[in-house]
Parts: structure tokens; C-alpha cells; sequence
């Protein structure tokens, strides 16, 4: 029995050097140690936009770092040997790959063709023209540098339902009209009117032909690389019943379940859970509900009730399926949907995924690396520095040594909240209490139960120096400082930690 841990290791401004695969490789140890026990890797497939970018403007699946195509062999984060070791290194060490499934879009198209289209207003993509008119975009893909190896399947517009071109110097989009249908695939929600357009040439599974191409390369990528499991990208855009059909056909033909979470970007939970439902529960989902309460909580602070830091989250209303996170690449400084947690609010959000019961939580590679990278607007720079969370490296062991057990909430003041986990006998010196305020200094008078009784315990991350000993039913005041968290186990525990990290 083991609390498992995602790691996302990357960050959208990791540097172009093409070293992330054996950067990844050589860090395999130290994760493991830490606890983590799954490694999200970003996407591996050439990007239209040679090595600027971290893959999402996806060119071609099928080429993972391996031919010249778009200006480069090797992708923003090397070559598919490198790709494939990187793999091989994490298995060595008992971590799970994760892979980023990007299936919604393609870019850069090798060639162009005319087509029949009809202009649809972008903030309600239900409203269009009634005209058709022919425009001329790339979507014929070829894939010279490849020459058919793998797959010689060619797309073309019969294979996308929209495209968007640059005029009159702003972005318009068009829905293709053709042999598939002439409207947009069906969502579940009616977000922008159908979002079933996001960027790109979008993909179309309608097309029987381009759900064969999608499961062929399925199976090619897993045999090729030994991935454990999918990272879907962007699952808002695309019709459940598509990755319904995916799943199932990987489960079947390599004869065992995948980990499977799916990236559903919404503040509504009610649409996550509703298209987590519609897959049958077969995915963990982003609660990105959740990141906002942490976000607005960070910049609130005081005024932020911390008894409804749970509300309207996946984590509250199905916990089995939530996949926890703090930020993450979308939500980093310099992003399109940029909503990143308030430094200091940080810990205290880690604390409630990484030492709580229900959730499964991902840890941000510059939370525990730091990260600085240059803004650019216009011909303006803007440096920016992300420094390491602190107390990160103390939580992820407390979670993967200590946090088990019966968990019992103290959330019964609006600044200053707490719970205690009253351990297991299957881990030795297991068990904690966690206590955090995002106004001033707190107390707060929790029971561990008779295995804590007339106990010693510290507060792992130093932030509270004092040492406190339990009554005979393992109750004690606990104490916390402001704006902080303070972790409370057993001193031996506390020992143990120190002596892994050196200190």
C-alpha cells in the first residue's frame, strides 16, 4: 500500500535544448525517492514549429524525433532514441510513463487545397454564414520526410471538420463542408456554442477512417516506446465517444489497463464529471475546479473562507476520479489561461493534495526545480523566476511514508483549518496532523487517537520549532503561523525524513 504521485516534468518554457528526455532519465532516482511513482512527459511527436514549441501544434505523430521534418530531427526535448531511454530509465526505477496524447489538431500542413467553407462567428460557433465559399488551406498532410514509413496514410480536408486563416489581420474560422457533414461534431457542453473547434486544422472522428489511422498509431506508439498510460490532452474538444472507442480498443488488443487521465478545461464540475461519466469513468480528471478555489485563495488570503476550499471540485463530488493539481503548464505566468497560484498560498495548497485521502495529486516541475524564462511582448523581455515551493520535498515523503489512515477534518474556522491521519500498522510510524491559515497565527486542538497517545511530535518543516506531546487519547493543541503550514509527526518520523534528504 502506497500513496501513488504524478510528476509533470516539463514546464511550457523548458529550454530548447533537446536534453529534457535525459534530463528526465537522470533525475528517475531522485523522483523515486521522493515518492513519485508517475511521470507525465510532454508530447514527443514533431510540432509544426520545429523546436519552439513543446509539441501541442502537432505535425506528425509518427515522428517522435527521428526524421528531418519541419526544420529539425530531433524534437524541443531530443530524439526519439533519447525519447525511448528516458522511458526505459524510469522503469528502471519503478516509475510509470505517462504520455501526452495530443489527438485534437494538426498543424503545418505540406500542401494546400480548396475547399467549400462557411464562416462561423468565433465566439459562438453555432452562428455562420449561410454562404459557401471556397478558400484555400493547408490541410493535406504527406509527411515527405518520413516517406510513408510507419504509415502511409495521407490526410486531407475530408479528415478535418474546421480551419482557421489570418485575414483582414484577424483570426476567422471556417467549418469545412464535406463528404463527413456539413456542422461540427457533437460536445456534451455548450460551451462557445460547440467547442468542438480549437485551434488548427481540428480533426474529425466522424471519419472511420481517421479513428482506424488513430488506433493504428495507438498501438505503434505503445509497442515502439513501453508507455504505462495517457495524458488526453484537450478532451473538451473532442467527442467522448471517440476516446470511448480508443481506450477500449488499446485495453483489448494489448490486453491490459492503461492509467488514463483527460485534461477537461473548465471551472464548471459539473461538465467534467458529466463527460467522465459519458467515458465510463475509465479517466481521472484535471480538477481544475479546484486550482481556481487555490488561486482565488492566494489572492484573497484572509477573506477567503478556507472551510469551502472543497466546494464545487471534482475532489468533492466524485473523489475516486480527481486529479489534483496546484499549476501546471497551462496555467503558468505568460499563458493563455494563466491563473497561477499566489507564491505564498503554494504550500498550503500542496499540503491539501499531497496529505489528504481522496485525490490523485501532480506535483510541477518548478515547484520542485524553479524555472526562469523571458516574457516577450512585442520587443519587450520580462524576466520571470519561479523558485521551488518550500517544504515541497518534506510533503512528498510525509505522503509517500507517513500520511495513512483514518482521516478526520477539523475545518471549523475560516482561516485556520486542519485534520489529522491517524496512521496504519502496516506503516511504521505512520500518521499526521496538518494545520494552515491563511490569516494569522492559529491553534487548533486535534485527536490522533490511543496509537498517538502521550507522543512526541515536530513539525517536519521547520516552520514551527517547538515540540508537542499528546494526552493519553493522542490530543494535543497544534499550532500553525500565518500564511503557513505546519506538518506534525512523530519525532522518529521527522528523523527519518531529515536523514533522506541529507539534513
Amino acid at each position: 500500500m502506497n500513496n501513488p504521485t504524478m510528476f509533470q516534468f516539463f514546464h511550457w518554457y523548458y529550454p530548447d535544448d533537446g536534453n529534457l528526455w535525459n534530463h528526465c532519465k537522470e533525475q528517475a532516482e531522485r523522483l523515486s525517492k521522493l515518492g513519485i511513482s508517475h511521470i507525465w512527459l510532454p508530447p514527443a511527436y514533431k510540432s509544426a514549429r520545429g523546436t519552439w514549441e513543446p509539441g501541442y501544434a502537432v505535425y506528425d505523430l509518427f515522428d517522435l524525433g527521428e526524421f528531418d521534418q519541419q526544420g529539425t530531427v530531433r524534437t524541443r526535448h531530443g530524439t526519439k532514441e533519447q525519447y525511448i531511454d528516458c522511458i526505459n530509465g524510469l522503469h528502471q526505477h519503478n516509475i510509470q510513463a505517462i504520455a501526452d496524447i495530443v489527438l485534437n489538431h494538426k498543424h503545418g500542413g505540406d500542401e494546400t487545397e480548396k475547399m467549400g467553407v462557411r464562416e462561423v462567428n468565433t465566439e459562438n460557433r453555432k452562428e455562420m454564414a449561410d454562404e459557401v465559399v471556397e478558400i484555400e488551406a493547408h490541410t493535406r498532410f504527406t509527411f515527405p520526410g518520413r516517406k510513408g514509413k510507419y504509415s502511409d496514410y495521407v490526410w486531407d480536408k475530408e479528415s478535418f471538420t474546421g480551419v482557421s486563416e489570418m485575414m483582414d489581420n484577424r483570426e476567422r474560422i471556417f467549418l469545412i463542408q464535406h463528404n463527413m457533414g456539413d456542422n461540427w461534431d457533437q460536445m456534451l457542453d455548450d460551451e462557445m456554442g460547440n467547442f468542438d473547434y480549437l485551434m488548427g486544422a481540428d480533426i474529425d472522428f466522424r471519419n472511420p477512417f481517421v479513428r482506424d489511422e488513430m488506433k493504428k498509431w495507438g498501438e505503434w506508439y505503445i509497442e515502439n516506446t513501453n508507455i504505462d498510460g495517457f495524458r488526453l490532452d484537450a478532451v473538451k474538444h473532442i467527442n467522448y465517444r471517440f476516446f470511448q472507442e480508443w481506450l477500449y480498443h488499446m485495453k483489448e488488443h494489448f490486453k491490459k489497463d492503461f492509467f488514463c487521465v483527460s485534461e477537461y478545461w473548465s471551472s464548471k464540475k459539473d461538465a467534467i464529471i458529466s463527460y467522465c461519466n459519458a467515458l465510463g469513468k475509465q479517466s481521472l480528471m484535471y480538477d481544475v475546479p479546484l486550482h481556481f478555489n487555490f488561486f482565488d485563495a492566494g489572492h484573497k488570503k484572509r477573506d477567503f473562507d478556507m472551510r469551502s476550499i472543497f466546494d464545487d471540485t471534482v475532489l468533492k463530488e466524485l473523489p475516486e476520479n480527481s486529479f489534483t493539481f496546484v499549476d501546471n503548464h497551462d496555467s503558468q505566468p505568460g499563458q493563455s489561461l494563466e491563473s497561477y497560484v499566489d507564491f505564498w498560498f503554494q504550500p498550503l495548497a500542496y499540503s491539501l493534495i499531497l496529505l489528504r485521502v481522496k485525490g490523485f495529486p501532480c506535483v510541477f516541475y518548478p515547484h520542485l526545480y524553479g524555472a526562469k524564462y523571458d516574457l516577450e511582448q512585442g520587443e519587450e523581455k520580462y524576466p520571470i523566476e519561479i523558485v521551488p515551493v518550500p517544504g515541497l520535498e518534506y510533503m512528498l515523503l510525509v505522503r509517500q511514508w507517513f500520511a495513512y489512515g483514518d482521516e478526520y477534518d477539523y475545518f471549523d474556522h475560516s482561516n485556520t483549518v486542519g485534520w489529522v491521519r491517524k496512521g496504519i500498522d502496516e506503516k511504521e510510524l505512520s500518521g499526521c496532523a496538518v494545520l494552515l491559515s491563511n490569516g494569522d497565527e492559529g491553534h487548533k486542538d486535534m485527536e490522533l487517537g490511543d496509537r498517538f497517545a502521550g507522543k512526541t511530535l515536530v513539525d517536519v518543516t521547520g516552520n514551527r520549532q517547538e515540540k508537542i506531546t499528546t494526552d493519553e487519547h493522542g490530543k494535543a493543541t497544534f499550532v500553525v503561523n500565518g500564511e503557513s503550514v505546519s506538518i506534525w509527526i512523530l519525532e522518529e518520523a521527522a528523523n527519518r525524513i531529515h536523514q533522506q534528504l541529507g539534513y
